[in-house]
């Protein structure tokens, strides 16, 4: 019976460094291969028996996972920042596949979803989306921090009105500085239209999934929310329970606690008020967090999450912690809906989910 065998990769852009260990952990094979699929499964292909590769997250890791995961029993695309924690010692290309190859066969490794190939064009289109509209936004920032510096006040969006930045420029006695506004307001005449064009693609390609129709009766989840979640979460089967996908967006609450116990009578007692700090896990998707919070606060105002909100304050919760009860109601609905593919009752609010 040919015995399992640990490989880990250090991905660079032009080379990537192996190590293999066996299951006893002794070195097998050290050596440095071209990035390039070919040599990538002619190395692994030149194994028998059970091979398992790990290596890092990172901008080929998808492509990589892609060309050699149906030669090899287990692929892990490990998180750089825990698998940075577990290492210990020098730092350099053969360390690090050693050390991953090590932390592969020791099980201490954990996994980076990837996600299935139905979703790759709206992942795509979701990445050029949010490009564009972080550049817009960063555009007009600089715009109105060129009037500010001078002292004129920019308040509102009247700064980028096309039909009034002549009588912005004009404000502009500096040579220098106006030219500098002239090329940010092309940049911004430019970005604009590619970002509705690049939202009404992406909302399009969205609109092809059957989890869009059903997501988009959940208020406050509009088309472009929609298209992130369908793009990041890929399938609410990931999510055993809304536990799980509490965490992953950020709203779980975690606990740090010191100081449990004290000696009472010779014997350790666990104190009545140990020292304890609360608040949410930070480990988590930003994106995920930034939607479902926005979904909480653009809701407060309008039904059905105004009454569900006033019901948790009358109970004498405060405001902004009513909030984050609302936003983890709206992950747990949305998880519920996804799954069952049926559309949002507002009735069932104030159930459990």
């Amino acid at each position: 019976m040919k015995r399992d065998q640990y490989m880990g990769l250090d991905v660079h852009q032009a080379t990537t460094v192996v190590c293999v260990l066996n299951a006893e952990g002794k070195i097998v094979l050290e050596t440095v291969v071209a990035t390039e699929a070919r040599a990538l499964i002619r190395l692994v292909s030149s194994f028998s028996g059970p091979l398992h590769v790990s290596f890092e997250e990172t901008t080929q890791s998808a492509w990589l996972n892609e060309v050699i995961r149906s030669f090899v029993s287990e692929v892990v695309v490990c998180d750089p920042r825990r698998a940075q924690r577990l290492r210990e010692g020098s730092k350099g290309d053969k360390q690090d596949a050693r050390q991953l190859a090590e932390l592969l066969r020791q099980g201490l490794l954990r996994g980076v979803y990837h996600g299935h190939h139905r979703t790759r064009t709206l992942k795509q289109l979701v990445r050029s989306y949010q490009t564009l509209s972080g550049d817009v936004q960063r555009t007009m920032l600089r715009i109105k921090a060129l009037y500010r510096e001078i002292g004129i006040s920019t308040s509102g969006r009247g700064v980028y009105q096309l039909g009034q930045r002549d009588q912005w420029l004009a404000r502009l006695e500096e040579p220098g500085r106006r030219q500098r506004a002239q090329w940010l307001y092309a940049q911004l005449h430019h970005l604009q239209p590619l970002r509705r064009e690049a939202k009404r693609m992406m909302v399009a390609e969205s609109r092809k999934h059957p989890a869009s129709a059903v997501l988009e009766t959940i208020p406050q989840l509009g088309a472009v929310r929609v298209a992130v979640l369908i793009a990041t979460i890929d399938t609410p089967f990931r999510f055993r329970t809304r536990h799980q996908l509490w965490s992953y967006c950020g709203l779980a609450v975690v606990t740090h606690m010191s100081a449990e116990y004290e000696i009472q009578e010779g014997r350790p007692v666990r104190r009545r008020k140990p020292i304890a700090t609360r608040g949410l896990n930070r480990n988590c998707n930003h994106r995920m967090k930034e939607i479902f919070i926005g979904a909480a606060t653009g809701g407060s105002h309008r039904e059905p999450y105004r009454s569900y909100l006033e019901g948790l304050e009358k109970r004498g919760i405060r405001r902004e912690m009513a909030r984050l009860t609302l936003a983890r109601k709206i992950v747990a609905i949305t998880l519920k809906i996804w799954k069952k593919g049926e559309p949002f009752d507002p009735k069932k609010l104030n159930s459990a989910t």
